[in-house]
């Protein structure tokens, strides 16, 4: 059995997120959100209906700004609100955390050690953020990219932070469709909190630089 980790990055968003939970739980696939904070407190109820149907939820900032362009007090203040925030949304201590555009900087580094959270990165992109492209390329691009113990990064918002208008739209379009053929594959959907705890442990072996461990 092959195993790969699906991952989406900015939201939670009103318009697509509910979308993607739907498809998610008619394919009973588990994934990991990288929550972007604002977001997240705006919309509770998606965060809460993420937890209440087994996937992971990670932090991805407050606003989803470059780590190179704050300041350190404004890194340090982002992760104690980001922190306590993950809190009362989840009743949990936030775990993972992605930071925007995969850049971090030695002030980041530092609080990701302070709070012992693991920094995590991922291993395929299907550049579904992209205005020209489409549903089928996006399917296209992760058939041909996907291996073995894989940490896939895909996007159910975005439009504030660079993406096109409408594109994770597409991206749940291209999973309608490529889900089903990843698990023709063989391929089982872990939650990153499943392939930390090595559910899998020939993935994570196979894994190339999807997780950083700070």
């Amino acid at each position: 059995m092959r195993s790969l980790v699906l991952t989406f990055d900015d939201g939670p968003d009103v318009r697509y997120t509910p979308l993607l939970l739907d498809l998610l739980k008619h394919e009973n696939v588990t994934a990991t959100f990288f929550v972007v904070g604002r977001h997240a407190a705006a919309h509770p109820e998606l965060i809460h209906r993420m937890i209440s149907e087994g996937h992971t939820v990670g932090g991805h900032t407050m606003r989803h700004q470059n780590a190179l362009l704050c300041t350190p007090s404004a890194i340090r203040d982002d992760f104690k609100v980001s922190i306590r925030l993950h809190r009362e949304l989840t009743g949990t201590a936030l775990r993972f955390f992605r930071p925007p555009w995969g850049i971090s900087s030695p002030f980041m580094n530092r609080y990701i050690k302070k709070y012992q959270i693991q920094r995590v990165l991922w291993d395929v992109m299907a550049e579904d953020w992209e205005s020209q492209t489409t549903s089928g390329i996006i399917s296209s691009k992760l058939k041909d990219r996907v291996f073995d113990g894989a940490v896939i990064c895909l996007h159910d918002a975005g439009e504030d932070t660079g993406g096109a208008k409408g594109a994770p739209r597409r991206t749940i379009d291209a999973l309608i469709h490529t889900i089903p053929w990843l698990k023709a594959q063989g391929y089982q959907f872990l939650t990153m909190e499943q392939y930390i705890k090595g559910v899998d442990a020939h993935a994570i072996q196979q894994r190339k630089k999807g997780l950083v461990w700070p």
